[in-house]
């Protein structure tokens, strides 16, 4: 019984550690998509500025506007996505199976 007990206290304990992980991972992608709209938000106005300072006739600047903004549009529905169920019950899955074999 007593060993019951500490294998459930183990699995309890690294089964939150892992779920801590995982937040923390998130919370780091949620915040890498922050910093990337900081970038893009600073980095369009300068990329204007450079355009009407040196060559107003051919508006350039919006070839790096839209590609950042599409790259922007992706990072943040790559971020936002909730889709990571499968990755949990895969998870589960295996651990189920190492449990089952030792």
């Amino acid at each position: 019984m007593i060993i019951y007990n500490l294998f459930n206290m183990e699995t309890n304990n690294r089964q939150e550690s892992r779920e801590y992980i995982k937040a923390k991972k998130r919370v780091e992608a949620i915040k890498a998509f922050y910093i990337h709209t900081l970038v893009v938000s600073l980095l369009i106005p300068f990329l204007i500025f450079i355009n009407f300072k040196t060559y107003w006739e051919y508006h350039w600047f919006w070839w790096p506007v839209v590609g950042n903004v599409l790259g922007l549009i992706i990072h943040g529905a790559v971020v936002m996505s909730n889709n990571t169920d499968w990755e949990e019950r895969k998870i589960r899955e295996f651990m189920d199976q190492d449990n089952f074999n030792d």
